[in-house]
């Protein structure tokens, strides 16, 4: 086998492989295209769940690899989801609008399809005027460019400001965090041009599919969902191989030390955090339409404080140990709060895991960081024997004793 940045890491051929046999087994087993044992909305729960695999993919990236805990990553997950959500929207609307005025005596213009679409869409908040923002929401190709643009765009203006600045640790962590919470607060507003608390619905209605069924439009985004994990962790594993993947490592280890030695610190770290934010970008544009509707809601902060979880219970710098983590606790997310889980009867107190889940998951957070940093990745290591080198107090550097046996032992 040729020596590639796919196969120098054995978990990659093996996390490609296991998401392939994944997908083929559901595809065979799903309602839509196979013998019907798995429902419909399962499929769907799935294809959620890779999505959330793929930005917490990039959640690794930013802060696993490089050091910076962003609690604003979820932010730019919702505004790809928005900006495909905003020509779902229009053109499912514009296919029913134009249908109902068929049969009207005297043909309607455009300019009045136009005004009975937003009607329809802006109705809700008291509002018939397609704001600015939907300026190219009757364009699927240009929506598809915003998808991974907005977000993009967010995330290199705010890390230019950000990092030119030198804010680092905790204080960044908060700047991320105000800026979502400044996001999801303006979203709320029914003036912003995306029907406030409203959001955006019906995103499950593919236009012009009204005769595909949901069986069948369930696999395909599935499959969309599981080729863009792949296509992501292919560019991660491809980031993180080389020497870009040693200096974002370095920047995490000692940022000083690589600044000292004469790399773009910053350069590096804008790279990374805009080029995560497009990636959670593709990832919303693929989530939202198999959950059928989006609201500020999902762009809160502590959408980001639970992609940070899902990366630490994973294993953070650990590519396959993001994606673990983020489909371990996003399906057992759904068993406990989707009420499969039964209650649990103390004698004294009946315990209802619908509310009691978000304290089990913080619990098993602190647990984690506490008893196994490393994540469930870490297991992973224990099974593939994966040990740091015996390097017995070799003499490492120009110094005859940079690491002796006293040393190592330590």
């Amino acid at each position: 086998m040729p020596n590639t940045f796919l196969t120098r890491t054995p978990s990659n051929i093996i996390f490609l492989i296991v998401l392939a046999v994944f997908a083929l087994g559901v595809t065979v087993l799903a309602e839509g295209s196979g013998i019907g044992f798995i429902s419909t909305s399962f499929v769907k729960t799935l294809g959620k769940t890779l999505c959330l695999a793929l930005v917490a993919v990039a959640m690794d990236l930013v802060w696993g690899y490089t050091g910076i805990l962003s609690l604003g990553h979820f932010a730019f997950f919702g505004l790809g989801g928005y900006m495909i959500g905003m020509w779902l929207m229009y053109a499912r609307t514009h296919g029913i609008v134009v249908s109902s005025m068929a049969d009207a005596p005297i043909p309607p213009t455009e300019n009045e399809i136009v005004d009975a679409i937003g009607n329809q869409i802006f109705g809700v908040v008291g509002s018939s005027e397609f704001p600015l923002v939907w300026a190219f929401a009757d364009s699927f190709a240009i929506q598809i460019v915003l998808v991974v643009a907005v977000p993009g765009l967010l995330a290199l203006v705010f890390g230019w400001l950000a990092f030119r600045s030198r804010v680092t640790g905790v204080y960044l962590s908060i700047l991320t965090q105000a800026m979502t919470l400044a996001l999801a607060l303006y979203l709320f507003q029914n003036d912003s041009g995306l029907r406030g608390n409203n959001g955006l619905s019906g995103l499950q209605n593919l236009p012009g599919l009204d005769h595909v069924p949901q069986a069948q439009i369930s696999i395909w985004f599935f499959w969309a969902s599981a080729v863009a994990l792949a296509l992501g962790y292919v560019f991660a594993a491809w980031l993180v191989s080389g020497k870009f993947g040693s200096v974002m490592r370095g920047i995490r280890d000692n940022e000083a030390r690589v600044r000292f030695l004469g790399y773009s610190v910053e350069g590096y770290k804008l790279f990374v955090f805009t080029a995560t934010a497009m990636i959670a970008g593709v990832a919303g544009a693929l989530y939202y339409p198999q959950a059928g509707i989006i609201n500020p809601a999902e762009i809160a902060p502590i959408a980001s404080i639970y992609l940070a979880v899902w990366v630490a219970i994973g294993g953070r710098g650990r590519l396959y140990g993001a994606a673990i983590g983020a489909v371990f606790v996003s399906l057992v997310s759904s068993w406990f709060t989707g009420g499969q889980a039964p209650d649990l009867n103390l004698g004294f107190y009946t315990l209802k895991w619908v509310d009691w889940w978000l304290i089990v998951l913080g619990f098993s957070f602190v647990l984690v960081t506490l008893f196994a940093p490393k994540g469930v990745g870490g297991l992973v290591d224990l099974w593939t024997d994966r040990k740091s080198p015996d390097r017995h107090g070799a003499d490492l550097g120009p110094d005859a004793g940079a690491l002796r046996e006293q040393e190592a032992s330590q």
